[in-house]
Order: structure tokens, then C-alpha cells, then sequence
């Protein structure tokens, strides 16, 4: 970025600037980063539940599982809708009907509050039994913090 100084031959005349500038460029992008870098931890986050801690490891999984979260209050969630206690059965009995590839049903993902009852989550597992769902896995975090 060199200043073009005047010629001697056309004096007051200037030459055009050939230069863009960057400079709101770099704004707008740092901008973007920014809401990006904020809006993406939320995306992830589905049901408030406080899950309790456990030292199991991760599983790993093809196909995309099925969650079910079940928050303090009792309240069911199916991948994040609302579920009333009487449609529960049928809901579950749709998605054990959704065969894989693997002739097998679906992977579930139990998700129970810390502070929640032994017999709520007791009572969703054995809707779950009851419609032939018996690949539940319940999810924890891990004592490091991450989930």
C-alpha cells in the first residue's frame, strides 16, 4: 500500500486508488464470529434436566437414538415435545414400530432429573418394556463436567 505521489508532468492531478478496504469487512466477520461463538453452546441444550454424575463410558452409536427426558417436575419429553401421561403409551408404541436397518427397534436415551422419584422413572421404563423398547441406555454426565 504504497502513496501514489502526484507526477511531476500532471500536476493536481491525482491517480484513483486501486485499494478495497478490508476494514468493515473484518468488522461484519468479527461480528458473525462472535454470535456464532455465543448462539452455538445453546443449540445444543434440549430439556433443562440436572442429570446425575457416572464414571461409564460414552457409548458409540450409528444411527441416531430416540431421547427421552423426564425433567423435575415429572413432565415427559420426547425429543423435546411435551408428552401428556395418557399419550405416552402410544407415542411409545409409534416409535417401537419404527424398525432400523437392523431389524431391531430404536436406541433410547433415558434422561432423568438428579432431584426426581425412583418410581417415575421406573413407571416411563416400564412403558418403555411394555412397548418393546428395550434398548434404553440412561444417560448421566461424567464427573468431569461434560455430558
Amino acid at each position: 500500500m504504497a502513496m501514489q505521489l502526484p507526477s511531476q508532468r500532471g500536476k493536481g492531478r491525482r491517480a484513483p486508488m486501486a485499494d478495497i478496504n478490508v476494514t468493515p469487512l473484518v468488522d461484519v466477520m468479527l461480528v458473525l464470529l462472535i454470535i456464532f461463538m455465543v448462539t452455538a453452546p445453546l443449540l445444543t441444550a434440549g430439556v433443562p434436566i440436572d442429570l446425575p454424575e457416572s464414571r461409564a463410558k460414552p457409548l458409540e452409536q450409528d444411527q441416531e437414538p430416540v431421547q427421552i427426558s423426564i425433567d423435575d417436575t415429572g413432565a415427559v419429553f420426547i425429543d423435546r415435545e411435551a408428552v401428556p401421561q395418557a399419550a405416552l403409551a402410544a407415542k411409545l408404541d409409534a416409535i417401537a414400530a419404527k424398525v432400523g436397518d437392523n431389524g431391531k427397534p430404536p436406541q433410547i436415551y433415558l434422561r432423568g432429573d438428579q432431584t426426581l422419584g425412583y418410581g417415575k422413572v421406573m413407571q416411563v421404563m416400564g412403558e418403555l418394556n411394555r412397548a418393546g423398547l428395550n434398548r434404553v441406555s440412561l444417560v448421566t454426565t461424567s464427573q468431569t463436567g461434560g455430558e
